[in-house]
């Protein structure tokens, strides 16, 4: 089969899924509903879920507030919010029209994490405004997924609303792509030998992912000076003052990184690198071979923009890339969201954590890590699947417990505890929606 027609077969496969969902949208008439989860065996229940049982739990609250975890939803609940300005690939397109986005979110959080996630799409742009929605609707929810919100203001965003919540509140375009990024690369550099305080990364695009990303390698071990990234304008180093009081997160990483203060593209960045994670524009020819084989001897190459990665793995191989990832699945060594939030929700929620901190990220990470390599590690073989649903309470369970070692979780158990608990819960997540089809509740879709 020749090359060419190995990417017209790949296209057509990238571009499948769209036409489906332009056909089962509209069937299902969305993704998500809220069912009961507690008995109703006739009409004198709701005395008990409603008025006038329900004045009591509601006083017990009123005396203990933090009662609320144990007569409501909030333990498990999570809003996902987004002003809709960031939207995959898709840029600004608004609240109304991300909401199918925030809904495939929902259902992501509940049948991998047993989570409990409801979209709050918010009709407004201003920074200050979203922090204060999140902030007045602390009450209803026990975490706060952000998502889909440029930058900057999604940097500002984040870093308030962890400092003023007592809810965990996360970014899933900055914490659960770097915690799924450095999983990879923590077994990418078992496969070649090399130690993550030694090695030279490059970081092409400077988006809320990789500055994510970086922040969480130099958490990890990696030599900040030995980091370099790169945004459409070239390298970032101390010759940028354009970013001091434009972009400052920007600026603080021409501080921080980048010890020989190269000036120069993506190119001079690259010769003799060791990693290369690039977040940047779809491909392919975004990055040419050329440039992946100035890298130094065997190169790790992360290629995860979407739908289609910057350069194909394939010529990356070609170029000399020992290791290769990207975003999609229908190749080797995805790199994949999906594979974080939920299970370090789920190991949030259950120890009742306030904040999800780097360590706790990182703890993820390394867990992912693990349930790879106890798979056998190649260099197709970097990371789970989402199909691995022990993955989920493994990763609950390694984040739970450095909650709990940091000393922000309002509740304490052992791992064994842990794992039971999550286990059950994903379980049950799951086991409903099958007997929903069984059933005949969901219907299957039309052929």
């Amino acid at each position: 089969m020749s090359e060419q027609k190995t990417v017209e077969e790949l296209l057509k496969q990238a571009y499948q899924p769209a036409k489906d969902a332009m056909k089962l949208h509209p069937f299902y008439k969305g993704k998500i509903e809220i069912v009961p989860k507690c008995i109703i065996r006739d009409f004198n229940d709701f005395a008990i879920w409603y008025t006038p049982g329900v004045a009591e739990p509601c006083k017990d609250i009123a005396e203990n507030p933090e009662k609320v975890y144990e007569h409501t939803s909030k333990a498990n609940m999570v809003a996902i919010v987004t002003d809709g300005t960031r939207v995959l690939g898709l840029g600004d397109i608004g609240p109304l029209a991300g909401l199918p986005v925030m809904e495939g979110k929902a259902i992501l959080f509940k049948y991998l994490g047993g989570v409990d996630a409801f979209p709050i799409c918010l009709d407004t742009k201003d920074p200050q405004t979203i922090i204060q929605t999140v902030k007045i609707l602390q009450p209803s929810f026990g975490g706060f997924n952000l998502e889909d919100i440029a930058k900057p203001k999604c940097f500002h965003i984040l870093d308030t609303l962890r400092r003023d919540c007592h809810v965990p509140v996360w970014h899933d375009d900055q914490q659960g792509t770097a915690a799924v990024t450095v999983a990879g690369l923590i077994n990418a550099l078992k496969i070649i030998g090399k130690n993550i305080s030694d090695i030279d990364i490059v970081l092409n695009g400077a988006g809320a992912s990789n500055v994510a990303i970086s922040r969480l390698l130099m958490t990890a071990g990696a030599d900040p000076g030995k980091i370099i990234m790169v945004d459409s304008k070239g390298t970032l180093h101390t010759g940028r003052d354009e970013l001091k009081y434009k972009e400052p997160v920007k600026w603080h990483l021409c501080e921080k990184t980048n010890a020989r203060n190269l000036e120069g593209n993506l190119t001079d960045a690259l010769k003799g690198a060791d990693v290369l994670i690039s977040l940047s524009a779809s491909g392919p020819g975004v990055i040419e071979k050329e440039q992946i084989s100035q890298m130094g001897s065997d190169s790790i190459v992360f290629v995860c923009a979407n739908p289609i990665p910057e350069i194909w793995p394939w010529e990356a191989k070609e170029a000399g890339a020992a290791v290769v990832a990207t975003g999609r699945s229908d190749f080797p060594n995805q790199v994949n969201n999906s594979l974080g939030f939920p299970g370090i929700f789920r190991g949030t929620l259950d120890v009742m954590a306030t904040t999800i901190t780097d360590e706790m990220c990182i703890a993820a990470a390394e867990e992912l890590a693990k349930c790879a390599e106890d798979k056998g590690l190649t260099d197709e073989h970097l990371l789970p699947t989402m199909d691995e649903w022990e993955v989920y309470p493994r990763e609950a369970v390694a984040v739970g417990q450095k909650a709990i070692e940091q000393g922000v979780a309002r509740i304490k158990m052992t791992p064994e505890q842990a794992f039971k608990k999550a286990e059950a819960t994903i379980k049950r997540a799951r086991a409903e929606v099958q007997m929903l089809m069984k059933e005949g509740f969901i219907p299957a879709p039309p052929e």
